[in-house]
């Protein structure tokens, strides 16, 4: 009995220190026997695009002001701040008559005008038709003296007439030509003094046109509606309240065209610049853009600016939607690429093993913009070929790694 007892207690320490030999080691070994899968990548053309992550909230792209179209009275308001407009929809009615007032008045203005200008254009009529009168009347006088003259010259040979009478009318006929040329600068003024007159009035009709354009649209604008689809924000006024023309009554939000109010870590200040390329995470889609203003002042350490994109129409955006920004530091387009993995170390060079004909093949490569995505191929492949991307330093390691 005694050798038995000896024996269990020798025994019993051997066991155990077996016993965790088995629990240590036994998963390692499970570990090294697990199949291991080769990653395999295919050369496509696409875009290669390194940059850092932002986050930004849908903003309309711009509010809306709505001005009085003149000065009237609020009748009605028909909205509350904070509700959705459509297109077209009336916020605001104001009081038609001070407008409907104004354009009587014009209308009156403008008939008396008109009536002024026809009357104008008789004056000129008849004062043209004297000033001709009168010229035909100088004409007339000047060829009698040249005839009367004539004659006296014909008996002033003959002694039948004196000298003296001779150059009385000789005078005549000077005095006569002299008052023809006065006559027609005189008319000449004289219808141009006419034209002017009427030009003036012309003027004056056309401004009080233009005028009356103006109210009669100002009149079509008592109803005040929303230029676009948006929400309210402000309404400055009261029914009852008087306003004057071109005085603020309505702030609303443009909701047919957004922008991002986008932020990043002020680390990235120095690439956060305007124009620098942009890409928004919208569901599965991606739209593009560019910064456009940022704010100089750093809060809570983060960089704000605003994305102005290039579909800001886009179906998707809709106020307060939170996004994803990538901002592009480098992006190459319309190249050769395949994505990034263990076969592709450090630098430009790489070696890795192309699959053709059903065996792998090294060849040499040359990339160029990497990111942690996609690396761009510059040379040593072609579209539509297979790489493997699994750390494989020879064809004998890659038939090791098969044959696990």
């Amino acid at each position: 009995m005694s050798r038995i007892r000896n024996g269990i207690y020798i025994g019993i320490p051997f066991i155990l220190m077996a016993a965790i030999v088995v629990v240590v080691f036994t998963p390692f070994k499970a570990n090294s026997s697990q199949d291991q899968e080769l990653q395999i990548t295919s050369v496509e053309i696409g875009k290669v695009v390194r940059s850092f992550s932002g986050e930004g909230i849908v903003e309309p792209q711009s509010e809306v002001i709505i001005l009085s179209p003149a000065s009237s009275i609020i009748k009605e308001i028909l909205k509350e701040v904070g509700n959705h407009v459509n297109e077209g929809e009336p916020i605001i009615i104001l009081d038609p008559t001070p407008v409907q007032l104004q354009i009587e008045n014009i209308q009156d203005q403008l008939e008396m005008k008109q009536n002024s200008l026809r009357k104008n254009h008789l004056n000129a009529r008849s004062t043209k038709v004297d000033l001709d009168y009168n010229m035909q009347v100088k004409k007339l006088r000047i060829a009698s003296l040249k005839s009367e003259l004539a004659d006296q010259e014909q008996l002033l040979e003959v002694g039948g007439i004196s000298p003296a009478k001779f150059e009385k009318t000789k005078q005549e006929l000077e005095l006569a030509e002299k008052d023809l040329v006065m006559l027609k600068e005189k008319n000449t003024i004289k219808l141009q003094q006419l034209e002017a007159d009427e030009d003036g009035l012309s003027l004056q009709i056309e401004m009080q046109e233009k005028e009356l354009a103006v109210k009669e649209e100002a009149l079509k604008k008592m109803i005040i509606r929303a230029p676009s689809a948006g929400i309210i924000l402000s309404i400055r006024g009261k029914v009852g309240e008087k306003v004057n023309n071109d005085r603020l009554l309505i702030e609303m939000s443009d909701l047919t065209n957004f922008k991002i109010k986008g932020k990043v870590d002020d680390d990235f200040s120095e690439q956060i610049k305007t124009g620098t390329s942009v890409y928004v995470s919208l569901d599965n889609e991606q739209l593009s853009g560019v910064v456009g203003t940022v704010n100089p002042v750093i809060r809570d350490r983060k960089i704000e600016f605003d994305v102005n994109l290039r579909e800001s129409d886009h179906y998707k955006l809709r106020p307060n939607l939170n996004v994803g920004l990538k901002i592009v530091i480098a992006e190459r387009d319309s190249v050769l690429r395949i994505q990034n993995g263990p076969a592709l170390g450090r630098g430009k060079k790489h070696q890795v093993f192309v699959l053709k004909n059903g065996r792998a093949v090294e060849r040499a490569i040359i990339s160029g913009l990497r990111t942690e995505e996609y690396v761009e191929i510059v040379e040593g492949l072609f579209e539509g070929e297979r790489v493997i991307l699994s750390d494989i330093s020879s064809v004998e390691e890659l038939e090791e790694w098969e044959e696990k």
